[in-house]
């Protein structure tokens, strides 16, 4: 397998984790962001979509992060990265969605160039607009998993799940941008147990070939 990756991005971030939690390997293949001509080059050589991740894989070129981590599941699905139930599942997959939907987009690379770029918005205040949408985000997020009751060391209880590969890269950003995480102690606690482990130090984005 290749992965095409960025190594601050927080959506390759989140399979980086999820090959390494699942003993998987895949050649690595840098797409940096920040250049319009090696963005343009890969999107039309690789993916059209011109976004990362995106894992070459022997069923064909796979994008969308959420979509990899639930293939990777259902064609390695030990150790498993959702829950056995029906229930516990859409409690891990609404943990992981409320990121990658509700906060992701809203303090996405290209959203905060564009407030800057065609809005003529200051830097000041294209980091304004990324620590509300992410403070706000992480609340919600802190009120859903404290009100299910489900988290022990991790999202759900003690196992590393789809919601931990999400929140850990969320956070990672959020600390860059000096965002305020006072509001989220549950989250705070479980990402300092994630990055304990192996499999997310490995993914972190300052050992990636690319970092920068």
């Amino acid at each position: 397998m290749k992965l095409y990756s960025y190594f601050r991005s927080s959506a390759a971030y989140r399979v980086r984790i999820a090959l390494n939690l699942k003993g998987l390997g895949a050649e690595q293949s840098a797409v940096n962001l920040l250049d319009d001509a090696a963005l343009s080059a890969y999107r039309r050589t690789d993916n059209p979509q011109g976004l990362v991740p995106a894992l070459a894989s022997d069923d064909g070129l796979l994008v969308q992060s959420l979509a990899i981590i639930e293939y990777l599941e259902e064609r390695h699905p030990d150790p498993p990265l959702l829950p056995q139930s029906a229930r516990a599942r859409a409690y891990v997959r609404a943990a992981a969605l409320l990121i990658a939907c509700d906060i992701h987009p809203l303090a996405n690379l290209r959203v905060l160039r564009y407030l800057k770029r065609d809005f003529g918005h200051s830097q000041d205040e294209v980091d304004g607009w990324y620590r509300h949408w992410v403070e706000d985000g992480l609340a919600r997020l802190e009120a859903f998993i404290v009100a299910e009751g489900r988290s022990g060391r991790f999202i759900d209880g003690d196992t590393p799940s789809l919601a931990d590969c999400c929140l850990v890269p969320q956070l990672f950003n959020a600390r860059r941008f000096d965002c305020d995480l006072g509001g989220c102690p549950t989250l705070v606690a479980i990402d300092a147990r994630c990055t304990e482990l192996n499999p997310f130090q490995r993914a972190h984005p300052s050992v990636q070939p690319d970092a920068q």
